[in-house]
Order: C-alpha cells, then structure tokens, then sequence
C-alpha cells in the first residue's frame, strides 16, 4: 500500500461537480440476449434532489447489486475521460460511466473510504470503490472493458447519503478526512490482487464507515487465509 502521508488532498479542498447524471431503466441486449440497465445515464438540466437511497429521476434495474444506502450515488472522476475516450475511440458525455456524479480534479489515489464531503445541504461519505460490471460491456460494445477499468483502477467510487438535499453542479467540499487513511485506490488493490494481503484486509476492516457487501466479502476472505495457516 502506499503511504497514507504522502496524499496530497486535505480538509477544505474542493472538487468541482461538472454534471449531476439520472435515467431510467432501459432495455439492451448483451451477447444477444435482452438486459435492462440504468448505466443509461444523462446530465440533469434542473437540480436533483438526493435522498438515502439515490438520486430522485434515476432507477437502477438490479437492486441486488446496484443502488442501496451504500451504493447511492455513484461518482466518477472527469480526468479519465481522455484516457477511456482514447482507448474506446469515441467521444464521451457526461454519465458515460453510468455515474451520477462527474467529477473533476479528483483520482482514487487523493481520496478515502469514509472522508464526507458537503455540496450545499448535502452531505456525502464515500463507502466503497465502484466494481465494474458486464453493463459497462453492453454499454459500450467493448466485452473487456470491465476487466480494463478493474485493471487501471480507474474505478469511480460510491457514496452514502448522510444528509439529504437538492444537489447541482457546484463545489464538492472535502470536510472530513476518514482517520484510517485508505483510499479507495489501496481498497481496489485490496479487493482484487491483494486477496492474500492479511494485513492490507484487516486496515480495510477497520475503516467503520465501509460498505457492508465489502465486509462481508473481505470478513469471509479472512477467515479463509486463518484457517488455510
């Protein structure tokens, strides 16, 4: 992992939010077969109002692995657009990831589970990375895409709703630095090439504010690794 001192983002830094992103429910197909997904997402024209559960105007199709406290907004960083629009070949819009929040100025690297951010009345908690998934594939015709975004650790990451509001583009205020210090970049190498990293899982663990769906997965991973010695 890298070293916790070494990040450069401290209280009071702010991240412009450049699009607030919804949409509904839609119907694709994916290697031939019919899929509904709400990766469909477009920039909002009004303010949106962002409750426990999500953003009001958007809809998620699977609500076993998408959406929920844990899950309801999901941020993506602006920055990596250049780098995806490269390797798709083709221009993309605000929400081209299915996130609810474009974000600039910001990477995976600069942020942690846990640390709060405030834009307006809303207050917000990041509770775990984004697991890329085969909506993405379908999205963007590109099967390997989910791989590669796991891969670059370009994930995006999610957010919990601690104070609801209406939300639009503005100042994405960092007031609360979770005291573990892992970002979500250290909980993505974690969680996919670290699945013997004892010591790297149990500092995840110990962050309170992570996702449920993580520490049960993670809780079950070490006690594998305890009765493997």
């Amino acid at each position: 992992m890298t070293d916790p001192t070494a990040r450069p983002a401290a209280i009071d830094r702010s991240y412009p939010l450049l699009s607030v992103n919804v949409g509904a429910a839609r119907e694709g197909r994916f290697k031939g077969k019919p899929a509904k997904s709400g990766i469909y997402k477009e920039r909002s024209a009004a303010a949106v109002t962002v409750h426990a559960g999500g953003l009001a105007g958007d809809e998620q199709a699977d609500t076993v692995n998408h959406g929920g406290p844990d899950k309801a907004v999901c941020a993506y960083p602006y920055r990596h657009y250049a780098f995806w629009e490269e390797k798709l070949g083709k221009t993309l819009e605000f929400g081209a990831f299915g996130e609810n929040f474009t974000i600039d100025e910001v990477a995976e690297s600069e942020v942690c589970i846990g640390d709060v951010f405030k834009i307006g009345e809303v207050a917000l908690q990041i509770s775990q990375p984004r697991i890329p998934c085969w909506k993405l594939a379908m999205k963007w015709g590109a099967d390997e895409l989910p791989a590669m975004v796991r891969d670059t650790g370009k994930s995006g990451f999610y957010f919990r709703v601690l104070s609801p509001g209406v939300v639009q583009p503005g100042e994405l205020v960092l007031v609360s630095r979770d005291p573990a210090g892992v970002t979500v970049d250290e909980a993505n190498a974690v969680m996919h090439r670290g699945k013997e990293d004892r010591p790297g899982i149990l500092r995840l663990l110990a962050v309170e504010a992570l996702a449920d769906s993580w520490r049960d997965t993670l809780t079950a991973r070490v006690s594998r690794l305890e009765a493997s010695r």
